[in-house]
């Protein structure tokens, strides 16, 4: 069996008495989506940031590539190639798509933000940039990021994503403040993206996420009560009891 690209083994975060991850174990594999779902409160988000490096575990180890990054900071993850899309950065308004997206392929070759000037400018930014854009479905790189719609800063924050040459993506809520036109259009990117990229995949919206995953793993309380297939998911009793609202 191929290795997983990630691994997570035994995590553990607390916060105070609330234990947000209690002794978790998951893996990613290769060319794999993977969905993370559960109630408010699971402990998702908590997760998403312990992987991106925003969070130090109190216990428990995370590897990528076979390598450990528990205790790693979060730059160095994504030059690793781990990259949290949506909240990767801020997305700066005044500036344009692609300006935006350059700075991404900016911190990605190690330069500083301080010269973003340089970022609207040289070409071995603006092209990459450009490329990522296309690849999302923005075809107007120069529009400002203040003048696109939400679902359309979703497609920008995922350009940015593409722009750090990620192995493995980490989708936070992708489709989340998106109307139904919206969400539909980005399931179909994940879609394509799925060809080219290994994900985890934290959504609320069942249909995106039944369409997406290759494997379903159910959080609560901190806890993996079962992770499979997305009709094994859909069939579980005890899943469909703590989180579909089913008997």
């Amino acid at each position: 069996m191929t290795a997983p690209l990630l691994e997570v083994k035994q995590l553990v975060k607390r916060f105070g008495g609330l234990v947000a991850t209690d002794h978790l174990d998951l893996d990613v594999r290769p060319g794999e989506t993977l969905a993370l779902i559960g109630p408010n409160g699971a402990g998702k988000t908590s997760l998403i940031a312990q992987l991106q490096g925003d969070l130090t575990p109190d216990a428990g180890a995370i590897y990528f590539s076979g390598v450990e990054i528990t205790r790693r900071p979060a730059h160095g993850r994504a030059l690793m190639g781990l990259a949290r899309s949506f909240q990767i950065t801020s997305v700066f308004p005044e500036l344009s798509l692609v300006q935006n997206v350059a700075l991404a392929v900016q911190a990605r070759l190690g330069h500083s933000f301080r010269f973003w000037r340089d970022a609207s400018s040289d070409s071995r930014l603006t092209g990459p940039a450009r490329e990522a854009l296309e690849i999302v479905g923005l075809s107007y790189p120069s529009r400002p990021a203040s003048d696109v719609s939400h679902g359309e800063r979703r497609q920008l924050e995922l350009a940015m994503a593409l722009a750090m040459q990620p192995r493995l993506l980490l989708l936070d809520e992708p489709m989340a403040g998106m109307g139904r036109e919206d969400g539909v259009r980005m399931t179909r990117l994940l879609n394509e993206l799925k060809r080219d990229y290994a994900m985890m995949l934290v959504e609320h919206d069942m249909n995106a996420v039944f369409a997406l995953a290759d494997r379903v793993t159910v959080l609560v309380a901190g806890k993996a009560i079962a992770t499979g297939r997305p009709d094994e998911i859909r069939a579980d009793p005890q899943v469909r009891a703590a989180y579909l609202g089913q008997k």
